[in-house]
């Protein structure tokens, strides 16, 4: 099951996953049920993760990043050359209040001082 995401949540989500290291490394043996279950733990305990990949080859990347998103129940928000950024909301924690929408301040009236005239 492939969760989906929109474009608004995507975006905000690569926002938050820019300062993210990567938790998960997948060496040349791909992805085994031993790295799966750590991407579950990791997905459980933080909810957006990046996961490196070492192999060269893009199209394995891009079966590894679908296979991770199907059998874990999670999103795929990215993928940049040998990082893969996946996020699964976790089903514990109350849902983040969404932020305001950035509405602008009228300008500051400016007082007018007459102490320094002469």
């Amino acid at each position: 099951m492939l969760l989906q995401l929109s474009p608004a949540e995507r975006r905000a989500l690569k926002a938050r996953a820019h300062a993210l290291e990567p938790t998960v490394m997948i060496g040349n043996g791909g992805l085994t049920p031993a790295v799966a279950s750590e991407i579950d733990r990791n997905l459980t305990a933080h909810e957006l993760i990046k996961v490196r990949v070492m192999g060269d080859d893009r199209i394995a990347r891009e079966d590894i990043l679908k296979r991770v998103c199907d059998e874990l129940g999670a999103a795929p928000v990215q993928h940049i050359g040998k990082v893969l950024v996946v996020y699964r909301p976790n089903p514990e924690s109350p849902p983040k209040p969404r932020p305001r929408s950035m509405k602008r301040k009228a300008p500051r009236t400016l007082k007018r001082t007459f102490q320094n005239r002469a």
